[in-house]
C-alpha cells in the first residue's frame, strides 16, 4: 500500500493561531444598520474602483444610512464640506488613494477580512468589542464611528481633519452620547 495523503488540507501555524477574520455578512455581532452600513461601503468601494473598503468608505457609508452616527456629525459647521470631499472621492480628494492600502502601522494587525483595509478590519473588530464590553447589544454604527477614528493615520480621520473637523472633539461626543462614557459605565459628573 502506498502513502496515504490525508484528505483534508493542513493549515500552517499562522492559519492555526489567533482568531477567525472579520465576517461582516451574517456576523451576530452587528446590528442590522451597521451591517446595511457595511453593505454601502461595499458597494462605494466597488464603485469607486477601490481594491478594498477602507474607513473612508465606512465614514461616508454611516453618514448615508445611520441617524445616531450623523446626528454625532450634525451639529458641526464643516458638514457639507466634509460630505463633499466624501462625495467626490472618486474625482478629487481620494484619488491618490487609488490602488493603495490603507494601513498605517500603529494599530495592532488583526485577521484581514476579504475586501478591507487593515485598518477598516481593525475598525469593525474595534466596534464589537465596544459593544461586547458595553454589553447591551451588537455593535451600531456610532461603535464603527468611534473606532474608524482611533488611528490619526486612517482616511476617515485625514478627511475629517481635510474638511476642518476635530476628529478628537467627534470621539468625545460619541462616548457621551453612549450611556455614560465609553464602556457605559456611570454618567461623568460635570463639575
Amino acid at each position: 500500500m502506498g502513502d496515504v495523503h490525508p484528505r483534508i488540507p493542513r493549515q500552517s501555524a499562522r492559519e492555526q493561531s489567533g482568531p477567525p477574520p472579520v465576517r461582516p455578512d451574517g456576523d451576530v455581532r452587528l446590528s442590522a444598520e451597521l451591517a446595511a452600513v457595511v453593505s454601502g461601503a461595499r458597494r462605494r468601494a466597488l464603485r469607486d474602483g477601490d481594491r478594498q473598503i477602507d474607513t473612508a468608505h465606512l465614514l461616508h457609508s454611516l453618514l448615508d444610512a445611520d441617524a445616531e452616527a450623523y446626528a454625532v456629525l450634525d451639529a458641526e459647521p464643516q458638514l457639507p464640506r466634509l460630505l463633499g470631499y466624501l462625495v467626490q472621492r472618486s474625482i478629487g480628494y481620494g484619488l491618490r488613494w487609488q490602488g493603495t492600502v490603507e494601513d498605517s502601522g500603529a494599530v495592532p494587525v488583526v485577521p484581514v477580512a476579504e475586501g478591507f483595509s487593515p485598518l477598516a478590519a481593525g475598525a469593525m473588530e474595534y466596534a464589537c468589542a465596544r459593544a461586547e464590553h458595553r454589553a447591551d447589544g451588537p455593535a451600531r454604527g456610532i461603535d464603527l464611528l468611534a473606532a474608524i477614528l482611533v488611528d490619526p493615520e486612517s482616511r476617515a480621520v485625514e478627511v475629517l481633519t481635510r474638511a476642518g473637523i476635530d476628529a478628537l472633539a467627534v470621539s468625545a461626543r460619541i462616548d457621551d452620547r453612549l450611556r455614560g462614557g465609553l464602556w457605559g459605565g456611570p454618567p461623568r459628573s460635570s463639575r
